[in-house]
Order: structure tokens, then sequence, then C-alpha cells
């Protein structure tokens, strides 16, 4: 159905609109009656696109309501399912061929949970703070799931469901701070990767759009995130996207809010975990930030004399050739400017990279 509506932009607002009058209904009532867990996912993930490609005013005061109703239905069978689940374990017929059962139950209950997170985030990212007062009465639910008692895919889930509010509705996301600030600082050091880096990411969007707010949390969360970055097992596979998620963290305080953070003493240690290579949205943000401390000529990163501008130039060189940089990307012209500004240094840098970081610089500049 997105897809469709895709298709149906050639055809003007009007026939779009209409389209959309048509399947919105369906959607809706089928996310609320839908009885296959498989099914249902497809039905909210499509339903989720067609919001963010609708955008703001896609659905009437009725159909909000009744998607608010059907959403909160779901978190209070999730929570249901999981104490029905419970009480088997400790039933006196439980064993090992029921813990499977109970196990292949939870992962589904938790991919239905993902795809409510899915439709909060299109309702966000569409209608920013304007569905704050509609999001009220699924509060409460969504605060459960970040009890520290509770699972940690529900914990993650809920610091995912208040980073979309934080990103798209501050600074009047504030107001619900005191809800999820706590459980989110707690969460950066967790033991498990997926809920580090759904907090880190929190921080993140905190730092760019929550405003002055968010500064004295930015500055506690800055420790905690260093701790992680600093751990011996930080890259291994598991824990690299958390940590890549931190080191983003870590450059969006000190490029929005850098009055919180010393960033004389922090800066040095950054440029040293760069570059980020597994997570591709991050990489963007952390290279758009080294562009403009090179472009404002930032003394820490240059060094004396430029010194530093080999070890620049082998952070963008890992960067590109590892593909977490594209020629599409758009700090890809800046990085590209930073190493033609620097001919003189350039065949001096270029001796210290491998084949493949050459080849990759010299697609960058070939393309960019």
């Amino acid at each position: 159905m997105p897809l469709l509506l895709e298709c149906a932009q050639v055809q003007g607002p009007q026939y779009l609109s209409d389209m959309w009058k048509f399947m919105s209904e369906p959607l809706i009532k089928a996310i609320g009656t839908e009885p296959d867990s498989d099914v249902l996912s497809e039905v909210m993930h499509a339903f989720a696109k067609c919001m963010e490609l609708m955008g703001d005013g896609c659905l009437e005061k009725a159909q909000f309501e009744e998607l608010g109703g059907i959403l909160k239905a779901k978190l209070e069978e999730h929570f249901k399912n999981q104490r029905l689940r419970q009480d088997k374990r400790e039933d006196e017929d439980y064993d090992e061929q029921v813990e499977e059962t109970l196990q292949d139950e939870d992962e589904n209950d938790v991919y239905i949970l993902t795809k409510v997170s899915d439709i909060l985030h299109s309702v966000f990212s569409s209608h920013k703070e304007n569905v704050l007062l509609w999001f009220e009465q699924l509060m409460p639910l969504i605060v459960e799931l970040l009890r520290a008692e509770r699972p940690w895919a529900d914990r993650q889930w809920g610091l995912c469901i208040f980073d979309d509010v934080v990103e798209h509705c501050s600074p009047s996301s504030f107001r619900y701070a005191d809800f999820f600030l706590g459980p989110m600082l707690q969460s950066l050091v967790d033991p498990v990767a997926e809920v580090r880096q759904a907090a880190a990411y929190g921080v993140g969007v905190m730092a760019q759009y929550g405003g002055a707010n968010y500064c004295k949390f930015c500055k506690e969360a800055i420790p905690r995130l260093v701790q992680v970055i600093q751990a011996p097992d930080s890259r291994s596979k598991e824990n690299v996207n958390a940590t890549e998620n931190c080191i983003s963290a870590v450059g969006k305080v000190m490029r929005f809010q850098p009055e919180w953070v010393s960033v004389g003493e922090v800066l040095p240690h950054w440029l040293s975990w760069l570059p980020l290579k597994e997570d591709k949205e991050e990489a963007v943000h952390t290279f758009d930030f080294l562009c403009d401390l090179i472009e404002s000529n930032n003394p820490i990163v240059l060094g004396p004399d430029n010194a530093n501008l080999p070890k620049i130039f082998l952070i963008i060189a890992d960067g590109v050739a590892s593909e977490s940089i594209k020629c599409e990307d758009s700090c890809s012209k800046r990085l590209a400017n930073v190493i033609r500004v620097s001919d003189g240094l350039w065949t001096t840098c270029v001796s210290t990279l491998n084949e493949s970081q050459q080849k990759a610089m010299q697609d960058l500049l070939n393309s960019a």
C-alpha cells in the first residue's frame, strides 16, 4: 500500500488524498482485528510507512482516537501475555518444551511491540508536538516498559519511543522528562548493547534538538558514554553499534551544547575514536561535525602547524573505504574540499595509507 501511494503521487495531491482515504480506514481496522501476528506486523508496518508518506493531517480526529485505543490495547495485551507466560513458568507442568513455546510467543510479542514503535515514530515525525496530548493516553504504558525489572527488549523499545518524542517534539518534550531521564541515564551502562544504543541515541537527539532544558542531563551523560566507549570489548561485534552511538552522542553534545562540556578536554579523545564504520547514519553526523571543526581551523583538531592533518586524512580514508561515507552523502563534498585545500600535504599523507584507503580517497576526489 505505501508503494501504491508512492506511485499515485504522479496523479497529483487530490488523487493521492482520495486513495489514502480509501485505504486508511481498513488499515486501522485491520491493526485492531488481525489475529495472525505475521500478517498483523505487515499491516502495522504498511500503515507506518503510509503515514510517513502522507504527513501531517493525514488522519481525521476520529481515526486518531481509534488508533490510540488500538495501540493502547496492543500494549496492554503485551503486558498481559508476559504475566501469563510467567504463570506458565511457575506451573508444575513446566519443562524445556514449554519454555521453547513461551520463547517463541515472547519473540512474536516483541516484534509487535517494534511495530507499535514504528507507528508512533511515523506519528511523531509527521505531526510533531501536535500529537502530545493524544500520546498521553499511552504514556503510563510506555513508562511501564522502562521499569528496571522489565525484559531488556521492553526497555529498548520504551527508550526508542521517548527518543522519538524528544527528536520530533522538542522543546515541548521536556514536560515528560521526569518519566524517562532517570531510566535513560541508567540505560547508558546497561549490560545489553541494544538498550545502551537506544539510550545513547537519546542523548544525541537531546543535545541536537532538546535545547537548554536538557543540557544538565547531557553533561551528566558524558562520563557514562565515555565509560562504554573505553570498555575493553567496546568494538566487539555485539557491542560496536552501541559504542558508535555513544561516540556520536559525545560529538553531538560538543557540537550543539558546547557550553556544557569541556570541549578542549573531550575533543582529542573523540578524534581518537573515529571513524564510525557500522552505523552509517551516525557516521554522517560525526563527519559533518569533523568538517565544521576543520573549516573553523580548530587548533585542537588541526594541531600545531597542521600536524594532525595526516591523522585526519587517515580518518577520512578509513571512513570512505569502509563505506560509512558515500559520495552521495552531504558531507562528502566537504571532506573532498578538506583534502583539496591541503594539497601540499596530500603527497606526504597518501603514503601513509594502504591501497584500499588510497583508492577510496581518489574515488572521493573524483566524484565529490
